[in-house]
């Protein structure tokens, strides 16, 4: 049974931002002790009050991608990996910034990679991930999966459901909803009659608030596509794009699951400056909320957990603009 979606519906648009540590393939490298002097300097209240400013309904933040750094502890990921010190923060940013956002009307969500620390090669072996970890050329060969024993990669799930859902538990009603990347192989994972499946997958994530919603991300796709029935509204990364959905006008949801679509309002995902004039962003999110949709617009965020003064003011101007 699908969660109500209405209040994300009504909410119309959001603000999400990619708040990460750094990938080993890309020369560097950051200890578990840094990265947690890092999440330290992360100012909630000064966050929460740009949001509102904005005018921001709801919020995502990254828990993590797949560099292996996660800004909220986490002692099942830990007991399985063993990497001390631990890349999971000491500070449950999280929790806090839902804390921070609620009294201000602003309703929390989170962003996770359904392939764990994938880059963070001691971590993804320890969970249980057979084989070589995909990159975007693996996916475009489609050859990726053939250095996998185990093509479902079932060990790594069951131990990644078990993670996910000591987040959940803690976090309770805390957090509204989830949006899971990297579902690329769903045929091989994740459709199956039997555990550990998208299912199975979804009811971890609702552990802790059954009402929770979920969005499992399969690519890039315009017209945006629902990727599984088990999902509560469609992920949507349109990337750069700004498509005019045929979706959208017929029908506020796709496949059964609430029209959504994530792009950013920078050059890329968390990243600056601004590429879209004020009036082009404002019509366009008034575009998709008109047609029943649901727009979420990706900005930088600054390690101690700043927005630039740029963005925060053109959010303002897209709420501004909105009936």
């Amino acid at each position: 049974m699908k969660a109500d979606t209405t209040w994300f519906k009504k909410c119309g648009w959001g603000v999400f931002c990619h708040y990460l540590g750094e990938r080993p393939h890309a020369g560097k490298e950051l200890s578990g002790d840094d990265w947690s002097r890092r999440v330290d300097s992360f100012d909630v209240p000064r966050l929460a009050g740009q949001l509102e400013n904005a005018g921001a309904p709801y919020f995502y933040i990254t828990i993590g991608q797949i560099s292996g750094h996660y800004c909220s502890p986490n002692a099942t990921y830990d007991s399985i990996v063993g990497i001390r010190p631990s890349k999971c923060s000491r500070r449950d940013l999280v929790a806090e910034i839902a804390d921070a956002v609620a009294p201000r009307g602003i309703d929390m969500l989170v962003y996770l990679a359904a392939e764990g620390p994938g880059q963070d090669v001691a971590a993804r072996q320890r969970l249980g991930w057979g084989g070589k970890h995909w990159n975007d050329e693996d996916i475009g060969r489609g050859d990726v999966t053939t250095t996998w024993p185990d093509k479902r990669q079932r060990a790594f799930q069951l131990n990644w459901e078990k993670v996910v859902s000591e987040w959940s538990l803690r976090w309770g009603r805390k957090v509204r909803g989830w949006w899971i990347d990297g579902c690329y192989f769903k045929a091989l994972m994740y459709e199956h009659d039997d555990a550990p499946n998208f299912q199975s997958f979804a009811a971890a994530l609702k552990a802790g608030n059954p009402d929770s919603i979920v969005a499992f991300n399969g690519g890039v796709y315009a017209p945006v596509i629902s990727w599984t029935e088990h999902e509560d509204y469609t992920c949507g990364e349109i990337a750069g794009a700004l498509p005019v959905d045929p979706n959208v006008g017929r029908n506020d949801s796709v496949g059964g699951a609430q029209y959504h679509i994530l792009s950013y309002l920078g050059q890329s995902w968390g990243r600056g400056p601004l590429r879209l004039p004020d009036e082009l962003a404002a019509a366009y999110t008034k575009f998709v909320i008109q047609r029943g949709g649901v727009i979420t617009w990706d900005v930088p965020i600054e390690h101690d957990g700043r927005i630039p003064d740029e963005f925060v003011r053109q959010l303002a101007a897209i709420h501004r603009a909105l009936p």
